[in-house]
């Protein structure tokens, strides 16, 4: 090759690199200068693949748009930076709306909405959501609001009372369609949409795609671009997905080894149900770690300053069900912690989201016990990533751990000289008689003793690898029950999973359980006598794909528990394990 044709290539080439940089950042999409710098000065340097690709289609104003990608993809803000460049801030009508599942992701919205337009003067962003004031957002929205950021079921409330007025609506957006649906806002989300103006622009944005979605887009939207973000690639690679085995009775204590074990931690602990949340949050507080809970039974000014905390690193450590953690949306957490595994494959998706974003590392952590470890595995068929199986630390291996950690703490630390040189003569003195090494030794005892004393002697809480359930159980007695459930194979399950949820509902020991005959759509198994009543309390409310799980004795007691009342909601279509719903 001559000099000439090497400059040329060299050439090309650097106009290729020129050219995929300059498409990288926010100044070519379109946007306005003052927003460009706003943005920027916020930290934003190159947008996310989703914003990539939807804000230079969204800023024409004109289209319809589907965008599907995981949350923590930087959807906020694909369709809020367009949201403030289209919308006319000196007409005070309502422009835009953004309908949201959660009251948590509708403040977080409209926190990152009121973020990004700090340069555009006179735009008012206004929230509505259940749990607050409804007087005092009315009259924020009666004060004008140029885009109003909802939750279905307060946004109909509030257009019930003519507080709310959609017919100059331009653009409806709709975040997390799939959730929406999927807790039952259908009917609300029609409602809404018929509201408004049939020549508006509806911005659809979701992690899946099912058939009631898609019917939103053939119903309200007219020809719309269909973008689909690649979530292996663009939200999951930096996850590190984990797994631990335990008894069930050692969860807590192998969670405390996982916290222990890394004093840097700064996660999210997740629960099935509120009760679970609130006893695991307060187990915590009282072990020392700082930590606070965030369920459905909390009031909004409390959820409100539990999320405040843990967004200002004032709590380490935030235990949640799946529903209130929806729209979480905190930098830097380090780890992912599940307690029980979810029964939606989706909710794992979605916890697992809240780490590894802004091309950050993250830790997923599963604590299971040996009838879970299945579910490890059709979640790994889902997502399409491999678990790592990892031990609980031991009793040394913390120790040791922490001793590191606090060593490090030593060297690294910043030593106001000038402020502390006022005390250190007496300090000095205090210490003279003690040699250098001596002087380590204390220090490092002062926070080391108690966790040396604590797990000393501390058992390993692993389970072995056995993974495959055998019927092998003996009959109860002769005096036990026989129940009969109206769930079977249809449903999924066999007979490892049912005795699974046998003792998990019921919470009960499997040696309380005797024979179980499984069915196609119903199943017997024996149970003790003492255990009946608690196992058809534990059931109450519990549905499978829609269905009430009823419980029935074959026994002369039948009359006793059979006309049990199912209240709750739990599972979904096409999911073989119950859930609870928050």
């Amino acid at each position: 090759m001559t000099a000439a044709q090497i400059c040329k290539v060299l050439r090309l080439a650097l106009l290729v690199l020129l050219n995929n940089i300059y498409m990288k950042s926010f100044d070519a999409l379109g946007l306005s200068g003052e927003v460009v710098k706003t943005i920027t000065e916020m930290g934003f340097e190159t947008p996310t693949p989703i914003q990539e690709q939807a804000i230079p289609i969204l800023l024409k104003g004109d289209t319809d748009l589907v965008g599907l990608a995981q949350t923590g993809t930087g959807k906020t803000a694909a369709f809020g930076l367009p949201l403030i460049e289209l919308v006319d801030s000196s007409n005070k009508i309502t422009q835009a709306l953004v309908v949201a599942p959660t009251r948590e992701l509708s403040v977080q919205i409209t926190s990152d909405l009121e973020n990004f337009s700090k340069s555009v003067k006179a735009l008012n962003i206004v929230t509505i959501y259940g749990g607050a004031s409804i007087s005092d957002q009315i009259r924020k929205v009666r004060r004008g609001a140029h885009i109003i950021v909802a939750t279905p079921g307060r946004l109909i409330d509030l257009l019930s009372r003519k507080v709310v007025d959609l017919s100059a609506i331009k653009y409806v957006v709709l975040d997390e369609a799939d959730e929406m649906l999927n807790m039952g806002f259908k009917e609300d989300i029609d409602e809404i949409l018929i509201t408004t103006p049939k020549e508006k622009k509806v911005w659809l944005f979701s992690a899946t795609m099912p058939r009631e979605v898609r019917a939103i887009a053939k119903n309200y939207m007219n020809d719309p671009v269909e973008l689909t973000m690649d979530v292996q690639k663009t939200g999951n690679e930096n996850i590190d997905h984990q797994y631990t085995v335990v008894s069930e009775r050692d969860k807590y204590l192998a969670l405390k080894r996982h916290l222990d074990y890394n004093p840097g931690i700064f996660g999210v602990i997740f629960c099935r149900t509120k009760i679970d949340t609130q006893k695991i949050a307060e187990h915590l507080i009282k072990d020392g770690y700082s930590a606070d809970s965030l369920h459905g039974d909390l009031s909004q000014m409390q959820r409100d300053r539990v999320m405040r905390s843990f967004k200002n690193k004032a709590l380490q450590l935030l235990v949640a069900t799946d529903v209130a953690a929806r729209g979480i949306d905190v930098s830097n957490i380090s780890h992912v912690i599940h307690m029980n595994m979810p029964d939606e494959m989706e909710f794992y998706t979605h916890r697992s989201g809240r780490t590894a974003r802004a091309g950050k590392k993250g830790i997923s952590l599963a604590i299971v016990s040996k009838r879970e470890i299945g579910r490890i595995q059709q979640v790994e068929r889902s997502i399409k990533r491999r678990f790592t199986r990892v031990a609980v630390p031991t009793g040394n291996e913390v120790c040791q751990k922490k001793l590191l950690d606090l060593t490090h703490r030593v060297r690294e630390v910043e030593v106001n000289e000038k402020e502390m040189d006022y005390f250190l003569p007496e300090v000095f003195h205090e210490l003279q008689s003690l040699s250098k090494e001596d002087i380590i030794k204390r220090f490092a005892a002062i926070e080391f003793n108690r966790f040396l004393t604590y797990y000393r002697d501390a058992p390993d809480l692993n389970q072995g690898s056995q993974e495959r359930f055998t019927d092998d159980r003996a009959a109860v007695s002769s005096s036990g029950d026989r129940v009969f459930i109206n769930v079977g194979k249809m449903d999924g399950l066999d007979k490892g999973s049912l005795l699974g949820l046998i003792c998990d509902f019921g919470e009960i020991n499997k040696a309380q359980i005797g024979k179980i005959d499984i069915k196609g759509a119903y199943s017997f198994f024996e149970l003790e006598k003492s255990a009946t009543e608690q196992v058809f309390k534990g059931f109450e409310g519990v549905e499978v794909r829609g269905r009430a799980v009823r419980l029935e004795l074959t026994s002369p007691h039948k009359a006793k528990y059979s006309d049990k009342k199912k209240e709750r909601f739990y599972g979904s279509k096409n999911k073989s394990r119950p859930r609870r719903r928050d």
